[in-house]
């Protein structure tokens, strides 16, 4: 779990990373007022040979089990005040699908994503208890990834993420990409979907998710719920 500091100092009182045996859950509270949080799976950890960011075969972050609350994010895009998409430096190893808050935004909204910009990792769906609409990406998209996105693999040789194009530098120049809507190609109207490359296999595969940067365009990418409500949200990991 990461919080973009840069935005708010609100923090969840709970550890930045914990491990997740299959069939369990854990219960905490975030300020109601959370800013630019993200929450997100790590797959393959050994943290006892190498505290860093490769200590995990994917979505590993900077500090070790316990990610670091200042550079620890997994992430090149945060949620800002607003519930819009800002860029941030990435670090940490992608790809990996990635759950965004920003609470009590503007228009006292709550904003929240399903993000696949860096990728995917594992299937995973916010829900909440108010009735507000469902963020997920409830399929597999390792083992029908496209060739150039697919990887990492396990050591059975099973694909346990699919990069983006963006993470996957198809073009070679990640810093003025229309993959990574980036460089010239850092606004909206200059990335549109149908220049980043194998958009489509992310969003039709998962519609209600963040597909590509400034994919609110699609109008099933960024989520609101009326913060008056007070939601409890569920992330579930593989639904």
């Amino acid at each position: 779990m990461f919080t973009d500091l840069n935005v708010a100092p609100n923090v969840p009182n709970f550890p930045t990373g914990w491990e997740a045996p299959s069939l369990t859950s854990v219960s905490f509270t975030v300020p109601n007022n959370w800013k630019a949080g993200r929450i997100w799976a790590r797959r393959n950890c050994n943290f006892s040979s190498n505290p860093g960011p490769n200590s995990c075969l994917d979505g590993g972050c900077n500090g070790g089990l316990l990610c670091d609350p200042r550079t620890g994010t997994v992430r090149g895009f945060g949620l800002n005040r607003g519930g819009e998409l800002t860029f941030l430096p990435p670090s940490g190893c992608s790809p990996a699908t990635v759950a965004e808050w920003t609470l009590q935004g503007d228009g006292n909204r709550d904003f929240y994503d399903i993000s696949l910009v860096d990728g995917y990792n594992l299937p995973a769906r916010i829900s909440n208890n108010v009735g507000c609409h469902v963020a997920d990406c409830p399929v597999d998209l390792g083992p029908n990834c496209p060739a150039q996105l697919k990887g990492p693999f396990d050591s059975s040789g099973f694909p346990v993420g699919c990069k983006s194009a963006c993470v996957a530098n198809l073009d070679g120049n990640q810093a003025n990409s229309p993959n990574c809507c980036s460089g010239q190609f850092s606004s909206p109207g200059a990335c549109p979907s149908s220049g980043v490359a194998f958009y489509s296999y992310f969003k039709s595969n998962c519609p209600n998710s963040y597909a590509y940067a400034f994919d609110e365009s699609s109008g099933t990418a960024l989520w609101t719920c009326d913060s008056g409500l007070n939601a409890d949200y569920t992330l579930t990991f593989c639904p």
